[in-house]
């Protein structure tokens, strides 16, 4: 357990004794970097990622709070991933390290999004499994609705040999053409750039390349979304390497079709994990 600086943000670097270690900034409650126990690094993050305030990183896992992409009238994806975090706690436990980070509401968070309300990330890592939970409180005095998500980019060699399965059967929007469909293959190959919201996913979600095996179970986050940019909009990405696009793939847990709502006083929570 320590406190280091990437891209020039304070960071907590959280290790067990099994050789296992995850990097998270303060800024953005960002996980920059996952290092199961006797494996190599699984997190994607841009060589050219930038972070401060208002920046969002490239990479790593960006928390989406309180809007999901441009699904409502706050800047895309919301303003957590590009706000300065409290780390609240941080330390070992029982069977794991965990740290644990909370964002409140602020005169310019108000400007924005005009509520009250606390979320807190809780990171745990242990072994091969690094556990995500994010819980959003309303302290305000009348109701309010979000969407949020987990944005993982999952680091490949080449993306164009990776697979993904457990989404047979599922219906998916995909976003590049508006249009709905029920995956009807299984596993998914990535040739090029894709981007599909999939809807109710119960099964965990499998990322399977050679050298590289990923599971991606959660609770409380009903969607999955499948991401990459492909090599146009990767070469139109200022902070993405041209060829970049082939090293990385977003596989993130959500709350989208169906925003979450919030009475006053009252939290809610979900959770991912990663295993590898």
């Amino acid at each position: 357990m320590a406190m280091t600086e990437v891209l020039g943000q304070a960071a907590v670097v959280l290790r067990t004794a099994d050789g296992a270690e995850a990097t998270v900034l303060l800024h953005g409650a960002h996980v920059v970097s996952w290092r199961p126990a006797g494996l190599p690094e699984q997190l994607y993050l841009s060589p050219r990622a930038q972070a401060g305030p208002g920046q969002a990183v490239r990479g790593g896992i960006p928390v989406i709070f309180p809007q999901f992409e441009r699904r409502g009238p706050l800047p895309r994806h919301g303003f957590a991933r590009d706000r300065a975090w409290t780390l609240v706690e941080h330390g070992p436990q029982r069977q794991h390290t965990q740290a644990v980070l909370s964002l409140t509401d602020t005169d310019a968070t108000r400007a924005v999004w005009p509520h009250a309300f606390e979320a807190e990330l809780t990171v745990s890592l242990s072994g091969r499994a690094l556990e995500m939970e994010l819980a959003v409180l309303n302290t305000g005095d009348r109701a309010f609705e979000f969407t949020a998500a987990l944005h993982t980019y999952l680091r490949c060699d080449d993306v164009r040999e990776a697979r993904v399965s457990g989404l047979l059967g599922g219906d998916f929007e995909d976003s590049l053409r508006g249009t709905t469909h029920r995956q009807e293959i299984e596993p998914q190959a990535i040739v090029g750039e894709i981007d599909r919201i999939y809807w109710n996913v119960v099964s965990p979600v499998v990322l399977q390349a050679p050298q590289r095996r990923v599971s991606i179970s959660a609770e409380g986050f009903p969607d999955r979304v499948l991401w990459n940019p492909g090599a146009e909009k990767a070469a139109a990405m200022a902070d993405l390497p041209d060829d970049d696009w082939l090293q990385m793939l977003c596989i993130e847990t959500a709350c989208i079709g169906r925003p979450v709502p919030l009475a006053a006083g009252q939290e809610w929570f979900a959770r991912q994990t990663l295993q590898a």
